[in-house]
């Protein structure tokens, strides 16, 4: 009879302790955190994703952001750095350079990323367009090529720089 009596409570305990196993809630660290995702060549130009997650969900800018420290010409205007890097045969990995001798970046403005009007942990894919060249055609070590990226947040945490594989052309 007893057995009979804690059989509900066990239960119930049990239910307790396993629902909160079906809702996600993810503890990601506030700063963003990137893993690469894809490269993918169409032309001259590629597509470029990366997976990432950040947890207090504050990814993106609207386009009325434009106070500092997000003002034009300031470093935090943009919020995703993309740069270039080639294979040289003696040297290694180095960043690859313009004309001008200054390294090669891509910079990009993502759009702020909400989920409803709450800011929360986000979890997610960004792809960009590598364009109009996603090479070097002046260089004679764009032969292999790779790419690394960093994401900013709005409370400018940063994200710890991510590396493409090694894409040979």
């Amino acid at each position: 009879m007893k057995l009979r009596q804690a059989l509900p409570f066990t239960i119930l305990a049990i239910l307790v302790l396993l629902l909160p196993s079906c809702f996600d809630n993810p503890n990601y660290p506030d700063e963003p955190v990137l893993t690469y995702h894809s490269f993918t060549i169409e032309g001259d130009s590629a597509d470029l994703s990366v997976d990432f997650t950040d947890g207090n969900g504050d990814i993106g800018l609207s386009e009325s952001e434009t106070q500092a420290p997000y003002n034009v010409g300031s470093y935090y205007y943009y919020n995703l750095y993309v740069q270039y890097w080639e294979k040289h045969d003696v040297l290694g990995w180095i960043p690859g350079k313009d004309l001008n001798g200054d390294s090669i970046i891509f910079k990009y403005r993502i759009d702020r990323i909400l989920d409803g009007n709450k800011e929360k942990a986000l979890k997610g894919n960004i792809s960009v367009s590598i364009e109009p060249i996603f090479y070097n055609p002046t260089s004679p070590n764009s032969d292999t090529i790779k790419y690394r990226i960093q994401l900013i947040d709005r409370a400018l945490n940063k994200s710890d720089w991510v590396f493409t594989d090694p894409i040979i052309r």
